[in-house]
């Protein structure tokens, strides 16, 4: 939004009639209104936005008559800690002022930056963290829940909640054979983490199984119980078929199929995959010079997700009435796990770097095998979500497509079309992005990806479609940051 023109900006807004995520606006004639606080929260906490001051949404976006500018720029400094004095704000975010001279008129323009994870909230200090931090969605600004502030202010924070002892819970309560596979795995890659340890008990300590006092820790029930359940109900994968692209969309048939995967770790991914799998189409595809039968999406992509959303996911115990999900749909596949991005942010998820919320899980998942084959579920070298993407690209796929929130973790992948069925839907993916063009003017692909609920890849197949057949056109070239596109 801060790359757009003041022109750009307003244009959109009035073919939107109504503010968006990334862009508000504040009438603010003499005064900086106390809402423009909740805005700039909203905006630092989530991706950032632009504010425009001097602008009337009630009547059709008009420039304010005699909008004092210099007062509420003052004021706007000031409140940000910028003016000499305390702030209204705790951890303010950067920002940018320009006066922009626009239709006769001046508009205050303010550019907000998101924060770095490790600084926020942002809250409007009077209110405290839980009462003034917010977020935004679409034009609104939202309070953040206990949970989000949770898990945005741990985000950074070493988490040792998978160390925590269960209650009651014993040793018997794990299974033998599997802890017994642990040491054996441990004395091959690790044998310095046995040195001395003389007995099972010892053992368990040693790879934390247990800690110093005996007592069964969350990550060695997940990882090694013989019914994690029976102290955890919620933490399972729930997954569900579901007719259509959203949830409901069928009326009384809510679900074509649903399976609660329950038990260790291990046996959660195996049984996720196998219920994800049964419900996916096989398609034919030439490999070398043959052709085979595979899943419409590979099989190592689908345990790599599932893995992932219960290795990564937060076991603090605020997130225990939360399972993990996994949601079918006709076009995609939804995996959600509880707990927000942990250590990194959106712009470096797939740089290789690991990152790891849960060590001791992470630990004791590389020396345990997964229940029906060899070696280990988890590597931990921060190696799977550039597997899962060269994978889908390796088959023709629709990237994978990562949605970090603040209290849960989202990645969506596309399912291809049916034979027959891809020029139709081509078709009515067109007839969104027509339609979305014809009422804003002109848009991004991103715009228009958000707009109409496709992927960036999809989109951008669209738009250069409509472009071969003349009916778009882009609006700066191929290189610029303003690149949009508009109706021929």
């Amino acid at each position: 939004m801060k790359d757009k023109s003041i022109g750009e900006i307003m244009d959109m807004l009035r073919a939107q009639r109504r503010d968006n995520a990334q862009c508000e606006v504040k009438t603010c004639a003499r005064d900086l209104s106390k809402d423009v606080w909740e805005t700039v929260s909203a905006f630092a906490n989530t991706d950032g936005g632009t504010l425009l001051l001097g602008v009337s949404e009630k009547d059709s976006f008009a420039l304010v008559a005699d909008f004092q500018i210099d007062r509420v720029c003052d004021q706007l400094v000031s409140g940000m800690g910028d003016g000499g004095s305390p702030g209204v704000l705790t951890n303010p975010p950067e920002y940018r002022i320009d006066r922009v001279v626009y239709e006769g008129g001046t508009v205050l323009v303010v550019h907000i930056e998101e924060l770095p994870a490790a600084q926020k909230p942002c809250y409007i200090t009077a209110r405290g963290a839980h009462g003034g931090s917010y977020r935004r969605i679409d034009d609104k600004d939202v309070r953040l829940s206990p949970n989000e502030i949770y898990a945005i202010q741990s985000a950074m924070l070493v988490d040792r909640s998978d160390r925590e002892p269960v209650e009651d819970a014993e040793v018997s309560d794990l299974d033998g054979a599997v802890c017994e596979a642990a040491f054996s795995r441990a004395l091959l890659v690790a044998p310095r983490s046995l040195r001395g340890a003389d007995d099972a008990s010892e053992r368990l300590r040693r790879l934390n199984f247990t800690d110093s006092q005996g007592r069964v820790i969350r990550a060695g029930l997940l990882v090694a119980g013989v019914y994690p359940q029976q102290f955890f109900p919620k933490l399972h994968v729930d997954v569900a078929v579901h007719p259509g692209t959203v949830k409901g969309s069928a009326g009384a048939l809510r679900f074509r199929d649903r399976t609660v995967c329950e038990g260790t770790l291990g046996e959660m991914i195996e049984d996720a995959v196998t219920a994800i799998a049964k419900n996916l189409r096989r398609r034919s595809v030439v490999r070398g010079i043959g052709r085979i039968d595979e899943l419409e999406i590979p099989e190592v992509v689908l345990r790599e997700a599932v893995t992932n959303a219960l290795l990564h996911r937060s076991y603090s115990d605020r997130f225990d009435g939360e399972a993990v999900t996994v949601d079918i749909f006709d076009d995609r596949i939804e995996v959600i796990n509880p707990g927000g991005l942990w250590g990194k942010s959106r712009a470096d998820l797939a740089d290789g770097r690991s990152c790891c919320r849960n060590t001791t899980i992470m630990r004791l998942m590389s020396l345990v095998p997964l229940p029906s084959a060899v070696g280990s579920p988890a590597e931990g070298n921060g190696t799977g979500i550039p597997l899962m993407i060269a994978e889908m690209a390796a088959g023709d796929l629709e990237p994978p497509e990562f949605y970090p929130a603040m209290d849960y973790f989202k990645v969506i992948l596309r399912r291809p079309q049916k034979d027959g069925d891809g020029g139709a839907a081509a078709s009515k993916g067109e007839a969104l992005v027509e339609a979305a063009l014809r009422e804003v003017g002109q848009m991004s692909v991103r715009e228009l990806s958000e707009r109409c609920g496709m992927s960036v890849s999809q989109v951008r197949r669209r738009v250069n479609s409509l472009i071969a057949r003349g009916l778009v056109e882009a609006t700066a070239p191929a290189t610029s940051r303003n690149r949009a596109y508009r109706l021929v």
